[in-house]
């Protein structure tokens, strides 16, 4: 009997031991597992700073607050020229160039001309038209001798019926070259010459039809041209466009009267603001975008057609939280802004920024509301956070 509770009692210790062993060692992990999370004693958190009442009074500290901030849009745009302001300058008569009065840069006046021209289909139909005018008065004569000569008894009735048949044809043949010389760009002054002279002249002015720059010049002395063919183009540049072409995804807020500002690279100096005049109400299918405008007064010249430049679309005004730019600190790419946690003790915490306007971030996340921070000497107190944490580790 007392072998049998002697091996009993060797079994019990036998299985007792390992797992007191087992229970010792978990004990142990345990706790080393535990020193190990916790930091030591007097351990500094690098994202913490703790200052003095005297430097904390000269720290802004604030709620950041919500604003009317407005979005924006910014396209590449280019100056170009007021398409109501400029004119394709050509000859209505075909001949060959024999004087050139203007080039390009040069100013012209209304009226101004800016090239002869020979022109033998001119001298042609002058020379048709003083031969209807001939004939006309010839008619017309004849017309009221034949009425003498009805009252007279003489001839009979037919004849003057006749007679006034051949004047109102000799008058329609007179103004059909009327007709044709005014397309051909003659004054009735001139036409009024040219009955009282009968002198024909083949050189034809090529006149401007507007006050402003000559932009191009297509034609050189000697050069044959035709009706269809543009001789000058003349622009008026007091006014200008500023055009640009918006992605399909961004035109849906577009609006005629949509605050607008411009900028320059050429002229950085200058400060454009303004409304947009036109937006297409058609896609272009080839760019996927959609054209607008902005109407730019050029009294002094100085925005030239092709200038490169850049439209920034403003929005209406929508309320967002924002931070001003000496709130915010940037570290490896990253926005963080210092939050109080007690009267002296600041604590570094990252947050999602937006866009900057007006020297103002929107804030995006990171911060609940009513958390007091840092508004102005963050940069500062960085620098001294820094400044901490290498004393620390030292």
């Amino acid at each position: 009997m007392m072998n049998r509770k002697g091996g009993r009692y060797r079994i019990a210790a036998a299985i007792l031991v390992p797992a007191l062993a087992l229970s010792i060692g978990a004990g142990c992990q345990k706790a080393k597992s535990s020193n190990e999370e916790k930091p030591a004693a007097g351990e500094v958190n690098p994202a913490e700073i703790t200052v003095t009442p005297d430097i904390a009074s000269q720290l802004k500290i604030g709620i950041p607050k919500p604003h009317e901030v407005a979005g924006s849009l910014e396209v590449a745009a280019r100056i170009d020229t007021d398409a109501s302001r400029i004119a394709r300058v050509g000859s209505p008569v075909p001949g060959r160039i024999i004087k050139l009065l203007a080039l390009e840069g040069q100013y012209v006046p209304r009226g101004a001309v800016l090239a002869m021209l020979h022109s033998t289909d001119l001298s042609d139909t002058q020379f048709a038209f003083v031969k209807a005018y001939s004939q006309e008065k010839l008619a017309e004569q004849a017309a009221k001798r034949a009425e003498q000569l009805v009252a007279a008894d003489v001839i009979g009735r037919a004849e003057l019926e006749k007679r006034r048949a051949e004047l109102l044809q000799a008058s329609t043949e007179l103004s059909a070259f009327q007709t044709q010389l005014r397309a051909m760009g003659m004054t009735d002054k001139a036409l009024r010459q040219l009955e009282t002279t009968r002198k024909l002249n083949a050189d034809y002015p090529i006149v401007s039809s507007i006050a402003g720059t000559v932009l191009e010049r297509k034609i050189t002395i000697g050069q044959i041209v035709q009706p269809a063919e543009i001789a000058f183009m003349v622009a008026d540049l007091s006014n200008v466009w500023v055009v640009a072409d918006v992605p399909e995804e961004d035109s849906g807020k577009l609006h005629r009267g949509m605050r607008v500002e411009v900028k320059v690279p050429a002229l950085p100096q200058q400060e454009i603001k303004g409304n947009l005049s036109y937006v297409s109400s058609i896609v272009d299918p080839s760019t996927r975008t959609v054209q607008v405008r902005m109407d730019l007064p050029n009294p002094r010249s100085i925005f030239k057609p092709a200038m490169l430049a850049s439209m920034k679309f403003i929005d209406h005004g929508e309320v967002k939280t924002t931070l001003p730019n000496t709130a915010v600190v940037r570290e490896e790419n990253k926005d963080y802004v210092f939050v109080q946690v007690s009267r002296n003790k600041f604590m570094l915490r990252e947050v999602a920024l937006g866009a900057e306007i007006n020297e103002e971030r929107i804030l995006e996340s990171g911060l609940s509301p009513n958390e007091p921070i840092v508004l102005d000497g963050a940069f500062h107190l960085n620098n001294q956070r820094k400044q901490n944490a290498i004393k620390g580790g030292q």
